[in-house]
């Protein structure tokens, strides 16, 4: 015979399913229709997409919309990306288990958790400090003791952890900062959205081989502005 306190908990259960598990049917269909439908097959990213709770990383205004295909603001005049387009950015680098990744442009964080889900270690930089602070402590309260956040100009890198076997930018530069190529391990590769301010620019694909520098262009996008120290 169950307990009273059993009953209720049954009862409680069937009358008000956990929130998560609405969170995480949503997640799937993220990944099925905006993510697979697309062509990512990548199965430790597509894991990765499943398991991070987008909705953590998004302002609370913004809840209701976590999951939906298209780049959220997330305050002070940046975004969280399209899920497609981070799950996209995640597998050209060919993520694995023992990559060290470098992230410039931590924003809520959602990208870093994402390279933490599959990769050994993730460092991130934000010139936003609010964005940065926030960042670290979500990640932190999350789990994700693989993530080292750094506040400050990412067009320098983070030479103290280089030389690094992928680095992903989340900003639209004007041109690929060159510490950042300094920085990339022989055979790494860099994701990095190339252009002019709030227009189209073209996302490449940057690889290190045998010291030279080799670039795909992927596909046209439009991310925020590449933030200097000295602009801000």
């Amino acid at each position: 015979m169950l307990a009273p306190f059993s009953i209720l908990l049954m009862f409680a259960l069937i009358l008000f399913p956990a929130q998560n598990d609405a969170y995480k049917v949503k997640r799937e269909n993220m990944v099925k229709q905006q993510i697979q439908g697309r062509g990512v097959k990548n199965i430790m990213v597509l894991n990765a997409m499943r398991s991070v709770k987008r909705h953590l990383f998004v302002p609370s205004d913004q809840v209701p919309y976590a999951y939906d295909d298209r780049p959220l603001p997330i305050g002070y005049g940046q975004t969280i990306s399209q899920p497609y387009m981070v799950a996209y950015m995640t597998s050209v680098i060919k993520p694995h288990p023992n990559m060290r990744v470098l992230e410039i442009g931590t924003g809520s964080g959602y990208q870093a958790a994402v390279l933490a889900d599959i990769a050994k270690e993730v460092f991130t930089i934000e010139i936003v400090p609010e964005h940065g602070k926030m960042a670290a402590e979500k990640l932190k309260n999350l789990g994700y003791s693989n993530v080292k956040v750094k506040i400050g100009d990412g067009y320098q890198g983070w030479e103290e952890h280089a030389p690094y076997d992928a680095i992903v930018v989340t900003a639209g530069a004007e041109v690929v900062p060159p510490p950042l190529l300094a920085q990339l391990k022989e055979g790494g590769k860099m994701v990095i959205p190339v252009g002019s301010p709030y227009m189209t620019q073209t996302l490449k694909l940057i690889e290190k081989r045998k010291g030279k520098i080799i670039t795909k262009n992927l596909m046209p996008v439009l991310f925020v502005p590449f933030t200097r120290e000295s602009q801000r």
